[in-house]
């Protein structure tokens, strides 16, 4: 079966790393196709066409259907997809889901300074030199 979600990670992320080796972990269905956007071989033509920098600025995925998906959508995908959906179901609440959009949003600006890594300019200046 060919995977019916394809997510771009942060290699180089030590919490994103995590996340995706429990998602691998549970993914025993292999639904999910996982790829590191900071291998040098990236290249968004075959991805969405989804740029390294946004990429690195917020999570994506793209359904076999070819959708992109950003942000707390992804997770609830991930999660549907390894049977954990209820986890992330009450995040289309009226509610709770813009609480979380608003909290993910907060993370994904800080990401980088909160695992000690470089900022984004940096990492892409890095990178377009290669």
């Amino acid at each position: 079966m060919s995977p019916l979600l394809t997510l771009l990670f942060d290699g180089g992320c030590p919490i994103c790393v995590r996340e995706v080796n429990f998602l691998r972990r549970r993914d025993r269905k292999e639904l999910i196709r996982f790829v590191a956007i900071d291998s040098p071989d990236y290249e968004p033509s075959l991805w969405g066409g989804i740029t390294y920098r946004q990429a690195m600025s917020r999570i994506h995925a793209i359904e076999a259907d070819g959708t992109v998906l950003k942000d707390v959508a992804v997770f609830r995908s991930a999660y549907r997809l390894i049977g954990l959906g209820w986890l992330y179901a009450p995040t289309n609440w009226p509610v709770i889901g813009p609480i979380v959009d608003g909290v993910y949003g907060l993370w994904a600006s800080q990401r980088l300074k909160l695992t000690g890594r470089p900022d984004l300019d940096n990492l892409c200046g890095c990178r377009d030199r290669e």
